[in-house]
């Protein structure tokens, strides 16, 4: 596996940061730490909380600096994450809560601008491609957990994007709605490279629909996101309708 980063002059060499990612692979934090490691700057993430479940993962998580989200009850490490930023800390927050099996950005939590509104910290979006090929998200409800299919020699790419400033006056909602049309700018910039496409042929399960992979279509993934009521709905991506924006 290689992960290659850009952008990441973006980061700022000291104080605050809020990273705002698009989520395709369960690894995704992995590949985004490696990414920014010549940065010099450790990254606290705000994780599914599941991934506490053991006592050596807990130990570990806690250990670096990571913050546990609970999807019914997110408020919790919004306040944790706080004052890491105030410290100086640099946090990054998957705003989809979640993978979508469409492979495009979903329906966005509006957490990550409320940290930078609160705490005067940039917003850097942030995008992420290629971990889908080493653990995928599963296509149907009824599907099993899926596993990681690790393979040699798989590009992983991150790109950080310009910084948004989110100003005390700001709405949160309006704030997240750009940061939506910026990751799925970013990320379907990532998804058009050639190193990224499928071969002529294949049936890219991995690759999204609008783009000529296999992936579920967006409205069929609608089925499987399940977003907290409290996610601000798209008005970014393809085949957008506005039966889908109202749901």
């Amino acid at each position: 596996m290689t992960v290659r980063g850009g952008g990441v002059g973006h980061v700022p060499a000291e104080g605050p940061v809020v990273l705002a990612a698009n989520h395709v692979s369960f690894p995704d934090f992995v590949f985004l730490g490696k990414a920014l490691l010549a940065t010099g700057r450790r990254v606290r993430f705000l994780c599914r909380h599941d991934i506490w479940g053991s006592r050596v993962a807990a130990w570990a998580m806690d250990a670096m600096g990571h913050v546990p989200v609970d999807r019914e009850a997110p408020a919790a490490a919004y306040l944790r994450a706080r004052p890491l930023l105030r410290a100086g800390e640099v946090v990054c927050v998957f705003p989809e809560a979640g993978i979508s099996a469409a492979y495009v950005v979903r329906a966005l939590m509006p957490g990550a601008a409320a940290l930078a509104r609160g705490t005067g910290a940039p917003l850097l979006p942030v995008s992420v491609w290629g971990g889908q090929r080493l653990w995928p998200q599963k296509r149907r409800a009824e599907d099993p957990f899926p596993r990681p299919t690790p393979q040699r020699g798989r590009l992983v790419d991150v790109r950080v994007g310009r910084p948004l400033t989110v100003r005390a006056e700001a709405d949160p909602v309006d704030t997240t709605r750009e940061l939506g049309h910026r990751l799925h700018a970013g990320l379907e910039g990532l998804q058009r490279l050639p190193e990224h496409r499928p071969l002529p042929g294949e049936t890219a399960t991995w690759h999204p629909a609008h783009l000529g992979g296999a992936a579920l279509e967006r409205s069929s993934s609608f089925v499987l996101d399940a977003m907290p009521r409290s996610a601000v709905t798209p008005t970014w991506g393809p085949g957008l309708r506005a039966a889908e924006v109202a749901r």
